[in-house]
């Protein structure tokens, strides 16, 4: 994600969707640093069973619902979520994982793995997010961290480095211990960042996984608990949970029509239901909508944005867009890199994200000696702010398209 350059308020352009409805512009977003806005509820969201519950946008990492969604729970194995994406991103997936007394002893859910046994990283994580193994989860946080001590500071480490803050880890299964706990809006943050990690997204959506068995003449065969998967269209993850304290705790996941929700829900006596309904009022009024691509040109100049933007807005949302216009002072660091400056994109008074733009390589030279002076390359004989009424009339002029 590109970092938003701080400009004065002199120094920075607004423009009105509201005025100049045909102007949308967008954002780059990134479900890790994206501080998206919650959704309005303009349409009331399905009940649930749920005590807490949260839905949310991987791609822009917008929350879209939440029901006591910062409420600190005991979340069971949804806890794994971070175990295999700590591992992911920590371990090397061909290392061998060698299975300790401890970890083939730890009760719960179990791959029956035995103690000695030799397994890749690559298939025991499989193990952990198809089967929901408490002795695969121990087995990998000795392998990677040295120790579940070890592994759980991995595990807050990551919480913290995510932007998690009403979560803490102390062990890697979720077993209920005290003082381990999670937030339905930190689970779907969390999934949302996991989901990026293609290592993640497909283990999280494989049905079937068969891995070698060293102690038997056949594979281990592991298929998913997820129901979800089967029962949903375009379901592809993500994990279940159950302990007597927790009760029932799920995240799934689905993709339809290149939108990618993560459902969550906490202490639920009906979540495949629920995580039905949820997901259908995701799709239904949240719809991701592509604003605007990379090297689209700013109209009337030599530039154009480097980044995407696809955000999910509610219904009339789009055209309450308001755009801020940031050019870079020559000299600066961003500008010698090649950057000019950004467009900053903000909703109800909150920035939802940024584009920076570049030269437009291909038509530099084409323009005519009596040509209007960039937005990065004011004349010396204008001043910073008339180059900047130049820019946006010229804007106005053109349709205000990228």
């Amino acid at each position: 994600m590109y970092t938003i350059f701080p400009q004065k308020k002199s120094r920075v352009l607004w423009v009105s969707l509201f005025v100049i409805p045909f102007l949308f512009l967008a954002v780059h977003t990134d479900a890790l640093a994206a501080q998206a806005i919650t959704a309005p509820q303009a349409l009331k969201p399905p009940d649930n069973h749920a005590r807490s519950a949260a839905l949310m946008d991987v791609t822009s990492g917008r929350l879209l619902f939440s029901q006591r969604g910062d409420e600190r729970m005991k979340i069971a194995s949804l806890t794994k979520i971070m175990t295999a994406i700590v591992a992911i991103e920590h371990g090397d997936l061909d290392s061998t994982v060698k299975v300790s007394a401890k970890a083939a002893g730890k009760e719960g859910s179990s791959l029956y793995l035995k103690a000695g046994e030799k397994i890749s990283l690559h298939n025991v994580l499989y193990g952990l997010m198809l089967r929901s193994g408490n002795d695969a989860a121990v087995a990998i946080a000795e392998h990677v961290g040295g120790s579940l001590e070890g592994f759980a500071y991995l595990m807050n480490k990551k919480a913290e480095e995510i932007g998690l803050t009403n979560s803490q880890f102390m062990n890697p299964h979720g077993l209920d211990q005290e003082g381990h706990y999670s937030s339905a809006n930190d689970l779907a943050k969390l999934t949302a960042y996991s989901m990026h990690n293609p290592d993640f997204k497909t283990m999280v959506s494989t049905k079937v996984k068969s891995a070698p068995n060293p102690h038997d003449s056949w594979d281990y065969k592991w298929v998913n608990k997820n129901k979800m998967l089967t029962m949903y269209e375009g379901a592809d993850g993500v994990k279940t949970g159950y302990t007597r304290q927790a009760l029932r705790t799920l995240v799934s996941s689905a993709t339809r029509n290149g939108q990618q929700l993560v459902a969550v829900t906490l202490n639920d006596g009906d979540d495949w239901r629920d995580h039905r309904n949820l997901l259908d009022y995701g799709f239904a009024q949240f719809p991701l909508t592509d604003v605007v691509k990379p090297g689209d040109p700013i109209a009337g100049y030599a530039y154009e944005v480097t980044s995407g933007f696809k955000y999910p807005f509610a219904a009339g949302e789009r055209e309450r867009l308001e755009v801020r216009l940031a050019p870079l002072r020559q000299g600066t660091a961003p500008y010698r890199l090649g950057y000019r400056g950004q467009l900053r994109f903000v909703l109800n008074e909150q920035i939802i994200g940024s584009v920076p733009f570049v030269d437009q390589i291909q038509l530099q030279g084409s323009l005519p000696d009596d040509s209007k002076p960039s937005i990065a390359e004011p004349s010396a004989k204008l001043s910073f702010a008339e180059s900047m009424r130049l820019s946006l009339r010229a804007l106005f002029l053109q349709g205000g398209s990228l």
